[in-house]
Formats: C-alpha cells, structure tokens, sequence
C-alpha cells in the first residue's frame, strides 16, 4: 500500500507484503445487503465475475461487516492474501470503506465492458475517518436547468470521493425549478426559462424524491434550497400577487444580481414563504432547509432583518436547521443556524463577524478557493474569474482552521457550482473534475496527512478512471 492512488488519503496507511487477487469464484459476505450489493454492481462490468451476495457465505472473499465499535463514518480495511474485510459501525461508514477498496485496485475496474485482469489490491490495513462530518458540493439548477438523471450522475461521482452531501441551489431569478402543489405556477410559469432565454425545466416532486433516495443509497444528504428575499424574480415572475402593485415582472434570462426581492411588508410574502417551505421540507429528509440571503442589494437592512425574523423560525418549527449565506449575520439567530461563507478577501466582512459574534456554526466555501464556476486559468473556455483563478493546487492548499479569525465552530466544506456559463454536462465535468476531488480531501483528511506533492500524484492516478467512466476533466497541466 506504499504508492496507493487513493483519494481523500486515509488517515492511518499501514502496508504490507501481501496482495490479493480477486478472481472469478469470489463472493462478497456482506451485513449490509444495500452496499454488498453496490459494491458487487461496481466490480462486475469489467471483471465479468457473478460476485454473489450474501450475508452469510462461507469462503467470501470480501467481508463487509458492522461492528459495536468506530465513529459515525469511519472504517477499518485490511487486506490479507487470503481475503478482504471491511470494518465499520455504520453503512456509511462501510460504504467509505467499499469507495477506498475500488480506489485499490487497478483503475480499468472502473470499464463499463469486461476487462482484462489481474484484479489485484495491495495488502495492509487502513483506518479512517472524516476531518469534517459535513462535506459538500452545490450545483445550481437555476441558472442553467439540469434534469434528474444529470444529477443523479452528479451524485455519483461526488460519492466516490466521500462527499456525503449535495446542496440543490433551486430558484433564482432566473428559473424556479421544484414544484410546489399548492402553488403549481410557481414551476410552470418560473421554470420555463434560463439564462439566455431557452430550455429551463423543473423538477416535479416525484423527480426531487428520485433524486433523494438516489443520494441517500449513496450516504449522501441533499440540502434544498430556496433563495429569498433576494434572487427571486422567478417567483415575482410566475406569483403576481407577490408583487405590491399586483404586476408580475417579466421573465429574467440575464446574469447580473441584486435587483429582485420579495416584499417584505405584504402578508401574502410570508403565506408564500410557508407554503413553499413547508412542502420542500415534507420531502427532505434530511435536517437542513437553506434559505439563501445572499445579494438581496434591493431589500434595506431593516427589511431584510425584518424578513429573516419571521422566515427563519418556520423553517425550525418544520423540524429543519436555518442554513443560509453568510450575509444573514446581522439578523437573529435561530439556534443551530449555519452561515456558510462564501468570501474571497482576506479580511472577513462584517456580515460573517455578526455571524461569529451570534454564535453561527460555519460552513465553508471560500470563492476563491472553492468555487468551482471559477476559471483555472484566463485559458479555461468556460466560468468566471471574480474571485481569481482556481487551480487545483489552489483549491487544494489550504487549512480550514486558519482561514477565519480566532476560533469558530466549522460545520465542514462544500465547493459550489454556479451555472450562469454552465450549460452541458461536460461543463459540469470540465469545472468540477479535477478540483472537487482536491476539496474532498480538505473535508476528509487530516491536515497533517496533506501535502501537495503526494496528492498531485494519487490525483493523476484517477485520470483513467475518469476517461473511462466518460467523465470530461481537465486535464490541468500541473496534476497530469
């Protein structure tokens, strides 16, 4: 396990001489039926092997077992000549485990059609756990409309990497993309467009259940969000009532920010903002509801605090945690609220000191590290450069303890995807692959197992895994 490619690195790397070769008769003994099965649905298009599942086979070559001891997420893999096992207390924690075990063998495993072997893995234990419990990337399905099975791929490459949630950034000016029943103008006439006009689209609830369950089999948590009072155009678009002369704006297909917001002042603003979230939460299951907050530059100070006094406790009496953009600093908190920070200066603003002074636990996601609408380089066809260019060394070569002053609580780290100039799914690819992985390792590992040099060549590693699933990099010129 001296030179293995595996990314995030694990905590605690301890090889040996041994290797073992999987091969045509092996089973997997597995005590979670789901991630046997995933693991088994990995392994089987290119080793061509029947890899039967079950929970109580007698020679397995691979055991993947529950265990009374660990932490939520972590793991324990040993591999021995004679067989593997995988050692966990929970299935998420089996299924980092089965992520790192495919990270091991040859990279042709990743081949839709049979390969040929040996199926060999480097003998040795690996223990490990996550630095940070949340580990995130958003796509934004406003700007530019993405359907379900665009995401459901999205997840699936995020999950190799031991990301474990993903923020949905759902309504902006631009487009309203999940349908509200009590409301259905709200996804038929605000998601019929996107930036520059054509396509848009929206997600029935049916669609964002798929979605869900799809990121739940894979540990992943999606966090739903609906952007207020700014970036709501869509909604003032689709909802005329919700303006104060009762007249509907038109539709926006541009790119700039700050000129919508809701009014603050009409009822009807908060019997909407209920409605909305109260069937988002009916089918999220997970624990957070973000209200975004960011860029409302045509709502005053007072409104905007006014707004977030009464929108934040609905969102905690649906059984949700408040997560919003850092610039809800200044209003109440609501308690367990999470500011997630998006700055790119050095010295942070005044909304994330308010947030710091409240008591906000943070969430990460520094632009010009993070973002990955940024450009690598003035070469890169596609993003933006507002926060400077984002090599992978630059998303990468950070430590999150030392980005903030003085000591605060981080929730963890997630690399946002905006989509003003993002609109392919080889965009999503080009921008994400390969720096999303450098984040990855950021939330997962601890810092003094990080260096640069040793990840610049466990990433190069995972080019051909890339190719191989269709997966349209960029082949940045100081990983590859």
């Amino acid at each position: 396990m001296n030179d293995i490619t595996v990314v995030p690195v694990p905590a605690l790397v301890e090889p040996s001489n041994a290797t073992f070769e999987l091969r045509a008769d092996a089973a997997i003994r597995s005590d979670s039926a789901s991630t046997g099965a995933y693991l088994a649905e990995a392994l089987r298009p290119a080793t061509g092997f029947a890899l039967p599942v079950e929970a109580a086979h007698p020679h397995p070559a691979i055991e993947l077992r529950l265990v009374e001891h660990g932490s939520d997420e972590g793991y324990e893999l040993v591999v021995e000549a004679d067989g593997i096992v995988v050692r966990a207390r929970t299935e998420a924690g089996l299924f980092y485990g089965v992520q790192t075990l495919l990270q091991l063998l040859p990279s042709s495993v990743d081949a839709a059609t049979v390969q040929d072997g040996p199926w060999t893995v480097p003998g040795g234990r690996i223990a490990d756990e996550p630095r940070f419990s949340y580990r995130g990337a958003m796509l934004d399905v406003a700007r530019h409309f993405f359907g379900v099975e665009v995401v459901l791929r999205f997840i699936d490459e995020l999950s190799r990497y031991k990301i474990n949630v993903l923020h949905l950034h759902l309504s902006d000016d631009q487009g309203w993309r999940i349908a509200i029943e009590s409301r259905p103008q709200l996804a038929r006439v605000g998601g019929a467009t996107q930036v520059g006009g054509a396509g848009g689209g929206w997600f029935s609830q049916a669609d964002y259940a798929r979605i869900v369950a799809h990121a739940a089999a894979r540990h992943v948590t999606v966090v739903p969000e609906i952007d207020m009072p700014g970036h709501t155009n869509a909604a003032l678009h689709a909802c005329a009532e919700l303006n104060d002369d009762g007249v509907a704006p038109a539709a926006y297909t541009g790119v700039e920010v700050g000129f919508s917001t809701l009014v603050v002042g009409r009822e009807e603003t908060y019997a909407f903002v209920r409605d909305v979230l109260a069937e988002v939460a009916a089918i999220t299951p997970g624990p957070w509801l973000h209200i975004g907050g960011d860029e409302a530059e045509n709502t005053s100070a007072e409104d905007y605090r006014t707004f977030m006094a009464r929108v934040q406790p609905m969102v905690t009496a649906l059984g949700k945690t408040v997560v919003a953009w850092h610039q809800i600093g200044p209003a109440e908190r609501e308690p367990g609220r999470i500011a997630q920070y998006w700055g790119a200066k050095p010295e942070p603003d005044e909304d994330l000191l308010a947030a710091l002074a409240q008591g906000d636990r943070i969430l990460l996601s520094p632009a010009d590290r993070v973002y990955l609408d940024m450009r690598y380089t003035a070469e890169t066809p596609i993003g933006h450069d507002w926060a400077g260019y984002i090599t992978t060394r630059t998303a990468y070569d950070w430590d999150p303890d030392t980005l903030l002053p003085g000591p605060c609580d981080i929730a963890g780290i997630e690399a946002p995807l905006w989509t003003e100039s993002v609109a392919t799914v080889a965009d999503i690819d080009l921008l994400t692959f390969p720096r999303l992985p450098a984040v990855a390792e950021v939330a997962w590992s601890p810092q003094a197992r990080r260096d640069w040099a040793g990840f610049r060549a466990r990433l190069a590693a995972h080019g051909p895994r890339w190719t191989l699933r269709g997966v349209a990099f960029h082949p940045d010129p100081t990983v590859f």
